[in-house]
This record gives structure tokens, sequence and C-alpha cells, in this order.
């Protein structure tokens, strides 16, 4: 990995002023820096499958899982190790090498459960595919045991800048997101964190998101941009619809930020036009999400995405040619 041109003290102003870039040159120093660190013709895809959905305590405005909003969401148990490998095997033979795992906690429950998740994480790893999870807060000993399971990465959104933080969730603190995340880097597995923008936040909060990202020392592995996908019966059913241009932004910054680190075009993808997506994978997005569903929330089908890349003289990578960035 190149290291002398990453950089771990970023200030909001800086950020401000590449983020306001005329878009020709912000999208020419985020290509500069994708051509240094990555290869510019290939795409990850990977997948999302919830393994216990819905009933989540938190009380995220965006999420149709937390169980403080009606909005029509069926709460379904834990799934089988069986279940999970076999939807993992489905997600390899569409052409994704990372497989996540996702469930509505608040943290992850010692027990049974935990049991679970290990043996599925030890199944995923079995079948050749990198294994991240989404299980919520976890401690030190969750992680380090995680770790010897054989995850590669977990997943823990920021969501956005600490200034704004409260006004989308007040069931858990920033400081207990960051304290999941260096849990999650002493035990040794990569780090996936990112945010999500067009929740009502100011252009200070996603410089604010953004620099929380890239202050971290390494920064993150895997940095997720997700658009806000409204759902009825959440708070923010009625946000006002994100322009294209504030998300190629958000994803040029990250990707100047952070040049190292795979920027992965999250929730909200079925939202953009294959211009717009194209749009994002020039301005550095180098990972997709599959599948038909991400989490609870509808995605674009497989299909659509080989034959976006397939026009544009892109490909998946292979298992492989599979590198962590």
């Amino acid at each position: 990995m190149k290291t002398n041109k990453l950089r771990f003290d970023w200030k909001i102003a800086e950020i401000e002023a590449i983020y306001n870039l005329p878009l020709p040159e912000l999208m020419f120093k985020a290509q500069t820096l994708h051509r240094e660190f990555h290869r510019t013709d290939e795409i990850q895809g990977c997948q999302l499958l919830s393994i216990k959905t819905g009933g989540c305590p938190e009380d995220c405005g965006y999420c149709p899982q937390s169980a403080h909003y009606k909005t029509g969401l069926e709460r379904e148990q834990l799934l089988s190790v069986e279940k999970t490998l076999e939807a993992a095997q489905n997600a390899k033979n569409s052409g994704a090498t990372r497989f996540c795992m996702g469930a509505a906690w608040r943290s992850i429950p010692d027990g049974e459960q935990f049991d679970r998740v290990i043996e599925m994480v030890k199944g995923v790893r079995s079948l050749g595919l990198e294994a991240c999870c989404t299980l919520g807060m976890l401690t030190q000993d969750q992680a380090l045991k995680l770790a010897d399971a054989g995850l590669n990465a977990y997943n823990h959104n920021l969501d956005t800048s600490p200034e704004f933080y409260g006004s989308i969730i007040s069931t858990r603190t920033y400081d207990d997101r960051l304290k999941t995340l260096a849990n999650v880097r002493k035990a040794g597995v990569t780090v996936c964190s990112g945010g999500i923008i067009g929740m009502g936040e100011t252009l200070n909060d996603r410089y604010g998101l953004l620099q929380q990202l890239a202050v971290q020392n390494p920064h993150p592995e895997s940095v997720p941009i997700n658009q806000l996908v409204k759902v009825e019966g959440t708070p923010l059913q009625d946000e006002k619809s994100l322009d294209v241009f504030d998300f190629v932004r958000m994803i040029a910054t990250a990707r100047i930020l952070m040049p190292a680190s795979m920027v992965r075009l999250s929730a909200g993808r079925l939202q953009l036009s294959d211009e717009a997506q194209t749009l994002c994978f020039l301005a550095g997005a180098n990972s997709i999400f599959m599948g038909e569903k991400l989490l609870t929330t509808p995605n674009p089908e497989s299909d659509r995405d080989r034959n976006l890349l397939h026009k544009l003289g892109m490909k998946l990578f292979s298992d492989a040619k599979y590198r962590t960035a």
C-alpha cells in the first residue's frame, strides 16, 4: 500500500474546500488518487443479508427496523446457519466476493445467538468469501471471538457528524459508536464505517462526518456512502430528496481524503440512474452492494449491475484477484 499520500490530520476547512471545488476539478483529483491506489476497471461486488430483522430498540430516524416506528416490517428471528450459508453461496454465484450479515440488535447478545453468528462467519469463510458483520455495539471480547472465527470486516457506521447525530438517534451516543470501532480495530478486524446523507443535515455536517472518518489512523478500510432511503412510518419519510451531484461530491471527497480505502456505493442506489452511478464510479466508488435487497430496502438486481458494468467496459472483482486496500 502506498502511504505517502495518506493523511490523518484533515481540518474542516480543507474538507470544505475540496467538497466545493468545481466539479471537473474535484473529479480529476479523485480520479488521480483512485488510479494510484486501485484499478479503475474493477468493482467489488458485496451482498448484504438481514439475518435478524426488525424489533430493534434503537430509535435511528431513518431505519424501518426500529421498534419505535410502524413501518409494516415483519419481525423475523435469527436465521439458521444453513439458510445463511445458502444465501452466501448464491451471492458467490452472482459474483460477490464479500458477504455481509446484518442483525437488528442494539448490541450483540452473548449465548446461543452469538454462537450461531460465529458459525455463520466460519461457514462464509469456508466458501471462499470475505465475511463482514453489522450487529450493533460489541465488546472487546466479542470482537476477539469474531476475529478468531475469521471475520474480515465489521460495519458500524457513524451515520453523520457529532453535532447532527442527536437529531437522528437518541438511544446511542457518538462515543458508543467510536468505542465499537476501537474494539474492532484492537481485535485485528478491518473497519467498515461510513454514513448517510440526505437526512436533513447541513453541508457542515457532511464535512464533519468525513473528518471523523478521515482522522482515524488507519482510515477505515471500507467507507460506505449511503443515500437516505425514505421509508413510510419513519421520522425521515418526508425528507427532501438528495441532489445527485451532492452524492457524487461526497464520494469524490471521501476518495480524496481516504485514497486507499474501498469507497462503497451503498443504500439508495436504486434511486440512481445508470448515468448517475457511472459518475459515482468516476468519482472513486469501487464497490457496490448486489442483490434485490439491502437489509430491508430495495436494491438493483444483479443483472442490471452486470449490464451496466459491461457497457462501461468494467467488471466485478474475481475471488482470485480480490485484495483488501
